[in-house]
């Protein structure tokens, strides 16, 4: 979707998207922790084309030709569907400290659907099986290659109970869900402030995020942040949004505007808590682990 244009000098006074505006005396979020998610429809939607010419080359065929070539067009729209997905399943894993690896790996089924795809258009054009062959499990490869294999391994679960490691994944997953039907709302205000705000507000909940996912006994203590809260503030953002861009009221901006400041407060106040506590964990345990050393460790022989 376009966007408008938006900066320094623009009539609403906003910021760029990758620079959002921030109160003074604070520093602008890093909305993704270091890293940007992979623009997955951007590397996979040549994929999408390539399908359309065997399609296309199917009713200029016989009869045998239009089932080969309508075969290998639904095989790579599946092989270019499933990369995608398996593209974006890895820009989340990429953004998170805790992940664990996708259950069912889309690139590399991907790849297989993509080698079949070509080995059947192959098929299809020269009649030879053995050139059919090579011409899949080269364009498998390729594909593989081009794109990646899925990331194979859980990330940042070692020593973490796999129950409550899962039970984190599920809230975040909901919580993300909440994040994105917010973003998507926004749009319908058709205000670039706006959208940088929630944006803004989105980095303050992920801060929240990753400080469960380093440590999942915390998840009790945030649930209702990550549930009841995020799903208000979605619904909040829906309702605005709708009202907004009938009337522009400026109080109804307003006041949305200082809900998710409320809600960015205390998302920031939350996750501050949760690292002074584990801060002052750690400070007990080592001291415990002191006088322990202290009492089993025998005093040196003065002979």
């Amino acid at each position: 979707m376009a966007q408008r244009f938006g900066g320094k000098y623009s009539p609403t006074g906003d910021v760029g998207r990758d620079h959002p505006a921030a109160p003074p005396g604070q520093s602008v979020p890093n909305l993704y922790d270091g890293k940007r998610p992979a623009r997955a429809g951007a590397r996979s939607n040549i994929l999408f084309l390539v399908p359309l010419i065997f399609a296309a080359k199917a009713f200029f065929s016989d009869a045998g030709g239009l089932v080969l070539n309508l075969g290998a067009a639904a095989l790579l729209l599946g092989a270019a569907l499933l990369t995608r997905e398996g593209l974006r399943a890895e820009a989340a894993y990429a953004l998170r400290k805790v992940a664990r690896r996708p259950a069912f790996p889309r690139k590399i089924f991907g790849s297989v659907l993509a080698g079949l795809g070509i080995a059947t258009g192959a098929l299809a054009a020269t009649g030879s099986t053995a050139f059919a062959a090579l011409f899949g499990l080269l364009g498998g490869a390729l594909h593989l290659g081009a794109f990646g294999p899925d990331p194979l391994r859980d990330k940042g679960a070692e020593g973490i109970d796999d129950f409550q490691a899962d039970r984190v994944a599920r809230a975040v997953d909901e919580a993300e869900a909440y994040l994105a039907a917010m973003k998507d709302a926004i749009l319908r205000a058709r205000d670039r402030s706006l959208e940088t705000r929630v944006e803004r507000f989105a980095a303050a909940a992920r801060q929240l995020f990753r400080r469960v996912e380093d440590d999942p006994r915390d998840l009790s203590a945030v649930r209702k942040y990550l549930g009841v809260y995020l799903m208000g503030a979605r619904d909040a953002t829906v309702k605005f949004a709708d009202l907004y861009a009938q009337n522009r009221d400026p109080k109804a901006r307003t006041d949305y505007e200082a809900l998710l400041a409320d809600l960015e407060t205390n998302f920031a106040d939350r996750s501050a808590r949760l690292l002074t506590n584990d801060a002052s964990a750690l400070d007990v345990e080592i001291q415990v682990l002191r006088e322990r050393l202290q009492y089993e460790t025998p005093p040196p022989n003065r002979d």
